[in-house]
């Protein structure tokens, strides 16, 4: 048995077997289960098996393996549960940890589940599934944009010029059709059919959108163009013909329902999205890139402080999820998002507060020895295990890793002041993985380099207050002993 299928072996015996399954799904990171019945996982045992860098419970019980390692055990999972290995299993309810990390997610999971949080859950499981393609698709666009520079320097031998604009096409190919994708993925989130998701979204982009123009009384004339509302505007209507689908559906005989569902559905709401979604989503689509360039231009290093701050709170409260299609909109716009690399520099802060307390508790060797684990995976990015293992329980230095997450996005917000935003390629990827999609407008190699000078004044910062600051004299008692 290779290394992959024994994990998803152990994960699945772990949460009950494929009986406790009722569906899974992976992002870059994390493999994201729906189960049965949370009470007869086996926690500690997943935790403690080799491969798992760390668990999140949300909405979905996440388990963090890893950019790659993900994917693969995903598949295998797959595998296991078609041949019916595990189908079987029980796991043992686990025994009541006292770990105070685990007493603060559950309560904070409480907390979070709540209708506005859940809705902001969905919008954040339609981009999800697009993150590998947004991830490659922006790689490749840094590659075409790479082979433009050199080609402008005057080294552009025939191959280059033959190449350029092929990877170009490949590349940006995605983007171009996003909100396509944002549709098909909305409609399958809110209960609809994922075709009619995107044949209304499909709309948004069509050429032939720029002839129609039509007047409001009171606010004149509105021309329409392809793209007019973006990704917000695709999302709008996924929605609302995922509701017009199965409210037609209910009112038609069952004989003619493929035929009249369909067809009612798709000419009622995309009479709405041209009168209605796009000219309302375009005014707000701007509104957040003008917003935002704005903030950040004129907030600068303050703006920038307490963005990254205040970035990881968000997410324990639910509330980061109303992020990603502010993101997707500004990649829409610009081709970057200048709010991603900011927004990263908290789990930097994280990564300095852990060498912080590495340093600090000289006698805890099982925390001393967690960190050496999960440190590395914590430069790149994945944060999880650092926060929930590391400083979230100790609690004081998980608010001064915030702060020194902080001092990373005052430095970008710096450059942004001089309209020379740091900006991401793709959404997904942070810490020292996302630096193959930085770009901004000082070109790809400048603005590498102050993402890093951003990481790290967030290693320095989160360090440096953990260090001096994120232990009182009864913690460090409490928590520098011998553990072994």
């Amino acid at each position: 048995m290779n290394q992959h299928r024994a994990l998803a072996k152990e994960i699945l015996d772990a949460v009950g077997g494929a009986s406790n399954i009722n569906s899974f799904t992976n992002c870059i990171t994390r493999l994201r289960i729906n189960l049965v019945d949370r009470s007869i996982i086996d926690e500690a045992r997943i935790k403690s098996t080799k491969g798992v860098m760390g668990v999140v419970d949300d909405e979905t019980y996440q388990i963090v393996l890893g950019p790659g390692t993900v994917k693969k055990v995903a598949d295998e999972l797959t595998s296991l549960i078609e041949s019916g290995e595990g189908s079987e299993t029980i796991a043992p309810k686990p025994i009541n940890s006292q770990a105070k990390g685990q007493d603060i997610k559950t309560e904070l999971k409480k907390k979070n589940n709540t209708p506005f949080k859940n809705f902001l859950r969905k919008i954040g499981n339609i981009f999800i599934p697009l993150i590998p393609a947004l991830v490659g698709a922006g790689l490749i666009n840094g590659i075409a944009g790479l082979l433009a520079n050199l080609m402008q320097t005057g080294f552009s031998p025939e191959w280059m010029v033959t190449l350029q604009p092929i990877v170009s096409v490949i590349g940006s190919a995605f983007f171009l059709y996003l909100t396509v994708f944002a549709g098909v993925n909305a409609a399958k989130e809110f209960g609809g059919t994922p075709s009619l998701g995107g044949a209304v979204s499909a709309i948004i982009i069509a050429p032939s959108v720029a002839n129609i123009s039509y007047t409001y009384p009171l606010i004149g004339e509105i021309t329409l163009s392809p793209g007019q509302g973006g990704i917000i505007g695709a999302i709008f209507a996924a929605i609302l013909i995922s509701y017009m689908e199965k409210w037609v559906r209910k009112h038609v005989p069952t004989a003619i329902d493929i035929i009249v569902t369909p067809t009612i559905a798709l000419l009622v709401v995309g009479l709405i999205t041209i009168f209605a979604f796009m000219p309302l989503a375009g005014v707000i689509s701007q509104g957040i890139g003008t917003a935002t360039t704005w903030l950040l231009a004129h907030g600068g290093p303050l703006s920038g402080f307490v963005l990254a701050a205040s970035f990881l709170p968000l997410v324990m409260f639910g509330l980061h999820q109303a992020l990603i299609p502010i993101h997707a909109e500004l990649i829409t716009q610009f081709g970057f998002t200048a709010l991603l690399p900011i927004l990263a520099m908290a789990g930097a802060g994280q990564v300095g507060a852990a060498i912080a307390i590495y340093m600090k508790l000289n006698h805890n060797k099982s925390m001393r020895n967690l960190i050496k684990g999960v440190l590395p995976v914590g430069f790149l990015g994945i944060g999880e295990p650092l926060i929930y293992g590391v400083s979230l329980p100790l609690g004081r230095p998980f608010i001064t890793a915030c702060i020194g997450g902080g001092f990373g996005g005052a430095v970008l917000g710096l450059y942004a002041m001089s309209a020379n935003f740091i900006g991401s390629m793709a959404i997904g990827p942070s810490g020292l993985v996302l630096v193959p999609l930085v770009t901004g407008p000082l070109g790809i190699g400048a603005s590498i380099v102050g993402y890093l000078l951003g990481l790290v004044a967030s290693y320095i910062g989160g360090f440096l207050l953990t260090y001096f600051f994120g232990f009182t004299k009864e913690l460090l008692l409490e928590h520098n002993k011998d553990t072994d």
